[in-house]
């Protein structure tokens, strides 16, 4: 069921968005030097790597510049990935990892292969026993402003209690988050 509800919404997701990711690949493109679509390998559901897409939303390179995480005023982000980053519109072209099976809408933001040292390891394979998802418990409650600890737990809360009516109440907390604050 939970397999079914993300193709469905997904791919009527990326038909009604299709105009705005057009507009955001212009504008990333116009904005920096570099690609308008990054790439990089995440860890999914079952410990399987996978290519999540995203929009540029820093310089070209920028992981060799500086780590796996950002922090608000991080010069790397651009002008235009600023905007993008706090409107989430960054996210949107991973609707097409949930089309290939690589996420879900919703579940634990899926980590690089680095950040396994900051879980127990329990932690760590409990939190892969779900497809990762464009949104999830941590940032539908607490947004950018969740702690690493706290992020830990609520993912792991959401595997506990994964189930499609607790994905849609999530993706309505999330879309409040998004219209409300954004992020940072």
């Amino acid at each position: 069921m939970k397999r079914t509800f993300d193709i469905v919404m997904s791919a009527l997701l990326l038909l009604i968005f299709s105009p705005i990711m057009i507009g955001t690949a212009i504008a990333v493109r116009l904005d920096s030097p570099g690609k308008a679509l990054y790439t990089q390998t995440r860890v999914g559901r079952g410990l399987r790597p996978f290519r999540i897409y995203k929009f540029r939303s820093m310089v070209a390179d920028a992981d060799k510049i500086g780590g796996h995480s950002t922090h608000k005023g991080d010069a790397r982000v651009t002008k235009v990935g600023r905007f993008i980053r706090k409107t989430s519109l960054d996210e949107l072209p991973q609707l097409l990892n949930v089309l290939k099976g690589d996420m879900s809408l919703v579940g634990p933001r899926p980590d690089v292969p680095a950040q396994e040292s900051q879980y127990e390891p329990y932690e760590w394979i409990k939190r892969h026993r779900v497809r990762p998802g464009i949104t999830g418990l941590a940032q539908a409650t607490l947004r950018s402003a969740a702690k690493p600890g706290e992020r830990t737990r609520l993912d792991l809360e959401y595997v506990d209690t994964a189930s499609v009516w607790r994905d849609i109440v999530i993706l309505g907390q999330t879309a409040r988050q998004v219209l409300g604050r954004g992020g940072y």
